[in-house]
């Protein structure tokens, strides 16, 4: 699956021929790597549940547990990973955070229960948990209008250069490529992850 459709870059570009469809489909496939790229994140679905392993006291804060990529989808969780019986903790014995939206950065054992977050012998591999690691199941609207539009720049792109600057120092004339598009750009900021 895509943030976007061929359809959708299409009906912006204004276009209605078949024969650029593998083309557009590979630049939205690019597209979407940039995004993700530029943000650290991933936008929808990956199709399958996936284990992340985090370490106690590093990636932990008391009964707080911080991970390093958004979750909007919680299988399992499993304190004491490293030891051949872990513990799993249940749903019903923690919270998400944040508690009421998606995506989650991180889980907090409730006060009430009697679990805490431990390994046997390395802390490194004391926490696992499984589930679908995206910033949500679907790409949120403006993330594929920004994955329409930077498509659509791209496909422009390849017929006549698009440029932001052009100057002409005595007729040699020095032309600047744009980048990324300044209106992709107000799109995807609100969503770029900050670095750890």
């Amino acid at each position: 699956m895509a943030y976007c459709k061929d359809a959708d870059v299409k009906e912006y570009l204004d276009i209605a021929e078949l024969t650029d469809d593998t083309l557009l489909s590979d630049l939205i496939d690019r597209a979407q790597a940039a995004i993700d790229s530029r943000t650290r994140r991933t936008f929808e679905d990956p199709g399958a549940d996936a284990t992340r392993n985090f370490t106690v006291g590093v990636d932990t804060d008391g009964l707080n547990l911080y991970f390093d990529a958004d979750i909007y989808s919680i299988t399992t969780v499993k304190s004491n990973a490293d030891n051949a019986s872990p513990t799993t903790i249940a749903s019903t014995d923690y919270v998400t955070i944040p508690r009421n939206t998606t995506p989650y950065y991180g889980i907090k054992i409730l006060t009430s229960s009697n679990e805490y977050w431990d390994y046997t012998d390395d802390p490194e591999n004391g926490i696992e948990i499984t589930g679908r690691w995206a910033y949500s199941s679907e790409a949120p609207n403006d993330i594929a209008q920004a994955c329409a539009r930077w498509a659509a720049y791209l496909y422009k792109q390849r017929d006549a250069q698009v440029f932001d600057t052009t100057a002409i120092p005595e007729a040699g004339v020095i032309q600047i490529p744009q980048g990324i598009p300044a209106d992709v750009k107000i799109l995807l900021d609100p969503y770029v992850m900050p670095r750890l």
